[in-house]
């Protein structure tokens, strides 16, 4: 079955950065929304403007393009004769998906701190998500290293 894809490989291999850089998009510019909403009063018209902005970027945007990266990315694993078959993959790959675990880490973690500021609980300090939007950035520099480079 798997080989019926190898034609369409070029395709999902598309569909699947166009994934990666949306999902990305979100991971880096929701923590941006956090630090600007720390700075916020709850209850002000502001902080609940930023609500909105948290929920939709989270619901529009990062949750359907994390689903299409994994989609995509699981049928790019399957297809025999390709450089990110699963069954004949380097150590790259296997770095690279513990990787993509970290971002998937990050994503979790950012929907329970938008949680946290939809409910007006929110505890951590400006400076918290300051450094937490650096984390994306350092997961996705090395996959991008994996499988540009292919170290190993």
């Amino acid at each position: 079955m798997s080989e019926l894809l190898l034609p369409y490989y070029a395709w999902i291999k598309a569909l699947h950065l166009i994934a990666v850089i949306s999902w990305m998009a979100g991971l880096l510019y929701l923590p941006r929304l956090f630090v600007n909403h720390c700075k916020a009063e709850i209850g002000s018209e502001l902080s609940e403007a930023f609500k909105g902005m948290e929920e939709r970027l989270a619901r529009i945007i990062m949750g359907p393009a994390m689903i299409a990266t994994l989609v995509f990315g699981a049928t790019l694993l399957a297809i025999p004769g390709t450089p990110g078959y699963l069954l004949h993959a380097g150590a790259w790959l296997w770095l690279k998906l513990a990787l993509v675990a970290g971002l998937l880490g990050a994503h979790i973690a950012m929907m329970s701190w938008k949680n946290d500021f939809a409910a007006d609980r929110n505890q951590r300090p400006e400076r918290f998500f300051r450094i937490a939007n650096e984390v994306p950035t350092l997961l996705m520099v090395g996959i991008v290293i994996c499988v540009i480079v292919k170290p190993f």
